[in-house]
């Protein structure tokens, strides 16, 4: 479906009444109207363009819709108070769509091409970046389409390279919401070997528990805890909070590297707590969460506190089941420092 366009949009905002403030679109749902292309074709990857954002033809036998040859990245462009649009960790989300991309066995983008591909989407799309504390999120995205419908044993060695953008608002435009969260201490989220790649197949393999969950304990997320490790959501990383500290899973192959994650130790780091990445179990998570707070990581909400975890079927709150106040000022601080409003002294923003 074709996204409306910029005047389309202005229309609609211009006989909204005055007396009632518009309704945000939901995270993703708006795209902005041009994108990014490239092919991979006999070894090598064709000049990119800018075209209209639409329906792109694939061939029904394409690699992708068998074998699920795909994968894509996100991460965010900002409109600082000068003006200027800044990018947060472009060069570790491009590294990390390289990574899943030999991980799937699919042609590796190129790294200076690929930052081309994403400053021209943004240049292309320049008005389309809202002010804070809207931003405009990047999409990358990989998928292969050599049609063959026998290779399943067999790489893509014909591939497309799209770069999307979307403006967003504030994930909690109206007000921090702790999160429920049901704990399966079961089954995995995904293949350990793909667990670290960014590829659709491990979020349709958490959509069914995390929907069941969902029917049963009006819960909003799945915290994966295979063998009674905790591991990380269906789209998310886990992070355990105190004032001073922060635990979360060691780095492997089971779960997403995820950049935000990365900032937030990052930042925590520098602010003097201590940082501690390592396996715990599900009994540790509940004995924390008598007195500590929890919350989930990603590009999306930054930064998003658990109030209730649910167990075998009982309920453990945290923070009287509310945000906690350690996960609200850490958000607070790493939101102003993608904005702008706190000096970045990682290099960790591309300006456009």
């Amino acid at each position: 479906m074709t996204p409306p366009s910029s005047a389309a949009a202005a229309s609609l905002k211009a006989a909204t009444p005055s007396t009632a403030a518009p309704a945000r679109p939901a995270f993703g749902t708006i795209l902005a109207p041009t994108m990014a292309v490239a092919r991979f074709r006999d070894g090598k990857w064709s000049s990119h363009e800018a075209r209209p954002v639409g329906p792109i033809e694939l061939h029904p036998a394409a690699h992708v819709l068998h074998y699920a040859s795909s994968c894509f990245e996100g991460f965010k462009a900002y409109r600082w108070a000068d003006g200027s649009i800044n990018v947060f960790r472009m060069d570790r989300h491009i590294e990390r769509m390289r990574q899943s991309a030999r991980a799937l066995v699919l042609p590796e983008p190129d790294p200076a091409q690929l930052a081309q591909m994403i400053r021209l989407t943004i240049e292309q799309n320049r008005d389309e970046v809202p002010e804070a504390p809207g931003a405009l999120y990047l999409r990358p995205l990989l998928f292969g389409t050599t049609p063959n419908i026998g290779a399943a044993a067999t790489p893509a060695d014909e591939a497309s390279l799209v770069v999307l953008a979307s403006p967003v608002w504030d994930y909690f435009a109206g007000g921090m919401q702790a999160l429920r969260i049901f704990v399966e201490d079961v089954n995995s989220r995904t293949a350990s070997q793909t667990g670290r790649v960014k590829t659709g197949g491990n979020y349709a393999a958490a959509l069914g528990p995390t929907l069941e969950a969902r029917k049963q304990y009006k819960s909003d997320q799945v915290l994966f805890a295979p063998g009674g490790q905790v591991q990380e959501t269906g789209a998310a990383n886990f992070i355990l909070i105190r004032k001073g500290q922060l635990l979360t899973r060691s780095l492997d192959a089971t779960f997403l590297h995820g950049v935000t994650r990365d900032s937030l130790l990052t930042m925590a780091r520098d602010d003097g707590y201590k940082v501690e990445e390592r396996t715990f179990d599900v009994s540790e998570m509940l004995e924390w969460a008598r007195d500590g707070e929890a919350a989930l990581s990603g590009t999306a909400a930054v930064l998003a506190g658990v109030g209730v975890l649910i167990h075998r079927g009982k309920e453990y709150r945290l923070s009287g089941g509310e945000v906690g106040p350690v996960t609200q000022e850490l958000r607070q601080k790493l939101v102003s420092i993608q904005r702008g409003e706190i000096a970045d002294s990682h290099g960790w923003f591309t300006r456009i």
